[in-house]
């Protein structure tokens, strides 16, 4: 998680978001940085646009502030709900289970 701070704080900086980069803002925190995950961090960032998903990610929680409204309606019947997932979690599990068996004969 150190590492995906250090390249937001990098981009709200200004600065490059690479290897480099990264490496001092995560030694500079007082953490161990771990070549291989800046690594796989940087590729992953390889080409994407940072403000626009930023800018995309901010509306995500209008909109589930947006649906909120809708949950108290269903709370009523939130008893029935919780009966009925635990029996499905006690299938979901019978079903694992014998899935397992299939596996190791």
């Amino acid at each position: 998680m150190e590492y995906v701070y250090a390249a937001l704080l990098l981009h709200s900086a200004g600065k490059d978001v690479n290897e480099d980069g990264i490496k001092k803002v995560v030694e500079a925190s007082g953490a161990a940085a771990d070549e291989i995950r800046i690594k796989a961090l940087v590729a992953a960032l390889e080409g994407v646009d940072i403000a626009t998903v930023l800018s995309q990610a901010a509306a995500v929680p209008i909109a589930a502030a947006a649906i909120a409204p809708v949950a108290p309606a269903h709370a009523a019947k939130g008893e029935a709900k919780v009966e009925e997932t635990e029996e499905d979690k006690e299938a979901a599990e019978e079903s694992g289970v014998e899935g397992l068996g299939a596996l190791f004969g």
